[in-house]
């Protein structure tokens, strides 16, 4: 039943059904075949293949592109609170505060990879 089931699911999201089972090719045996052949699954990092490519791939392509904006955002908000503090001295603190983080956590962004480069070489790694 689970079987069937599966295979419905299957149809309907159009994907294809590969089974774990080894070898085999007797009665309840959904794999049938020798290791190596058949389907495989593709390898869902790309083409790197090593945790510093990916490393790599998501601090350019994630972190950057959504640190940046925020960072920006939270420099101008900072410097919103310090126009509109009124000499209030703790809302320019606040203010000068924002404005360091934003700065600091994209820096801490920017050499993200240059980190990923350090551990690398620490590790040995070629």
């Amino acid at each position: 039943m689970n079987l069937i089931l599966g295979k419905i699911f299957a149809g309907i999201l159009k994907i294809k059904i590969v089974f774990a089972q080894y070898g085999g090719g007797g009665p309840g045996s959904y794999g049938g075949g020798s290791p190596g052949g058949g389907e495989f699954l593709p390898n869902p990092l790309g083409q790197g293949t090593d945790i510093y490519d990916l490393l790599n791939r998501i601090a350019f392509n994630y972190l950057l592109p959504i640190a940046a904006p925020i960072a920006v955002i939270m420099i101008i908000y900072g410097a919103f609170q310090i126009l509109t503090a009124a000499g209030d001295v703790e809302k320019v603190k606040t203010g000068r505060k924002t404005i360091i983080y934003a700065a600091v956590g994209l820096g801490i962004v920017l050499l993200s990879t240059g980190i990923v480069a350090i551990i690398k070489e620490i590790l040995g790694a070629k």
